[in-house]
């Protein structure tokens, strides 16, 4: 067993929940402290957190430290979130909490953010796995954006960001100067074009039954006034009457009536007008407030990286179904990329010795091979740029930003000369050494997999391949003929060669039909 603390820096809290850790009970929350401070009004409004903000954040930094002594905390994540990730300074913000606080703040990426709250759903197993059988959206309100998440038949088939997080909606109600009572005509102004585009591109003729809620408010009040349907799903015309009952209030007797301080009052109007809004689009018919939050997707995560946890469900193929969609929508050939995958695969296990990469870098050669060829969407000319524009521009949800851009350049350079590090390192200067040499090998495989299947005629039955003497000896079994395959193959062959120092080799078996 495990004590361990999970930490939020959020755009307008500050969370901290500590656990248990164990392989018998999986995770116990032993404690949940809160402190309110707003760093997303200074970020979305400035662009920078203020010094009074930083010398608050890092006031209660320290006692947060000192809780954790308390428990005996053996390890701790702290992540912060758009409102960090958002400001002009964030290095020099992180430098001075770090070198104040002995507390190391880490920065997730906004699909990264998001894959942990998803994660903190799927923590509650059996519920969540039951919900999602059926056409299902989990709606995730932020401080400075949304994140709809769409599930047919348990797989996840896109995932789209909306600024349109509830302290960005209030900033931008407070310059108008309204009152509470026109909220829900503003909001509706503010969010029905980006929700209507959604509706359009993305929801068609599905039918989405559920709607799964992640947010701070929402949350607190189904758990406070609704709790003995907390585990289960709310029918959506009961929940929004219970909030318009609620909005139809003063800020002072709301507060008073859900248990709640005055200030958050707001900021629970919003949500709830959100709410109703994307419940009317989607036309659904039940809501489900797990009241999870993202600390107990960090330490869910926490928990599965050291094998703790077993997950219940298979989040890879989740970042896999999300990238087949990609490729869906960009009209990519599904054979092709079918084809392209099990050479590269079968390439990077058998070179395993060699390159010295893991699975997460097996995770993102398969989606290179994916998406190798989404940028002729655009144009069959330039590939490779339009191919890596198009993955910088769409969200992956559990991919780091710097992992996007690791797929994207070895998308890119499958097509193109590769530039090495003194070119590479000028366009991408967020590019370091480590994630350089990873788009290198993944490069080169992937160059000489696609080598293999140039003709798109998907020819090849079975490849083998086999690393001996410095070759790598790649079988294919085929009766047919290969000349252009092989032609192709050896010129790219070079860059394989070149990163590792192994020759491959094509050895054609020809099997009769």
């Amino acid at each position: 067993m495990k004590t361990f603390a999970a930490i939020d820096v959020g755009s307008y809290e500050l969370a901290m929940k500590i656990f248990e850790v164990s392989r018998q009970n999986g995770l116990k929350e032993i404690d949940c402290v809160r402190h309110r401070i707003d760093l997303g009004t200074d970020t979305f409004a400035t662009g920078k957190i203020s010094y009074e903000r930083v010398d608050e954040l890092c006031r209660v930094l320290r006692e947060y430290k000192e809780i954790m002594a308390s428990y005996k905390v053996e390890d701790y994540k702290a992540y912060g979130t758009s409102a960090i990730r958002e400001t002009e300074n964030t290095l020099i913000v992180l430098d001075q909490i770090e070198q104040r606080t002995g507390i190391k703040i880490e920065v997730l990426s906004n699909s990264e953010q998001r894959f942990l709250d998803y994660k903190s759903i799927a923590s509650k197993g059996k519920v969540f796995n039951k919900v999602i059988e059926k056409e299902t959206a989990i709606l995730d309100i932020g401080g400075g954006s949304i994140q709809i998440s769409l599930f047919v038949k348990d797989t996840l088939v896109t995932t789209q960001n909306m600024k349109l997080g509830i302290l960005r909606l209030q900033d931008k109600m407070s310059h108008l100067n309204i009152r509470p009572g026109q909220y829900e005509m503003m909001i509706d102004e503010f969010i029905s074009s980006q929700l209507a585009v959604f509706k359009k591109l993305y929801l068609k003729d599905r039918q989405i039954e559920n709607i799964i809620v992640v947010d701070d408010y929402i949350s607190a009040v189904v758990e406070n006034k609704m709790s003995a349907v907390a585990d289960s799903c709310i029918e959506a015309e009961a929940m929004e009457h219970y909030m318009e009952k609620i909005r139809e209030k003063s800020v002072s007797d709301a507060a008073r009536v859900i248990g709640m301080p005055e200030e958050s009052v707001p900021l629970l109007f919003i949500s709830s007008v959100l709410l109703n809004r994307i419940v009317k689009v989607m036309d659904a018919k039940y809501i489900w407030v797990p009241g999870v939050t993202l600390c107990d997707g960090i330490a869910y995560e926490y928990g599965e990286k050291n094998k703790i946890i077993k997950a219940s469900h298979d989040f890879e193929q989740d970042i896999i179904a999300c990238a087949q969609n990609i490729s869906k929508r960009y009209m990519g050939s599904k054979r092709r990329s079918e084809t392209l995958e099990q050479i590269a695969l079968t390439i990077f296990d058998s070179m395993k010795k060699v390159h010295g990469l893991g699975k997460r870098e097996r995770l993102l050669l398969q989606l290179a091979t994916l998406l190798h060829d989404c940028g002729k969407y655009i144009s069959l000319v330039n590939l490779g740029e339009c191919s890596y524009h198009i993955i910088m521009s769409t969200e992956i949800i559990g991919l780091s930003h710097l992992e996007r851009e690791i797929v994207a350049n070895v998308v890119k350079y499958n097509h193109m000369d590769f530039d090495y590090y003194e070119v590479l390192g000028q366009k991408n200067v967020h590019l370091d050494r480590e994630a350089y040499l990873k788009i290198a090998k993944l490069t080169a495989i992937l160059k000489i997999a696609n080598g293999l299947d140039r003709s798109h005629k998907q020819k090849f039955k079975d490849v083998k391949t086999t690393l001996k003497d410095q070759q790598l000896i790649i079988t294919i079994d085929t009766p047919v003929d290969i000349t252009l395959e092989k032609g192709l193959f050896y010129r790219r062959a070079d860059f394989f060669e070149e990163v590792y120092s192994v020759k491959p080799v094509i050895r054609q078996k020809k099997i009769n039909l």
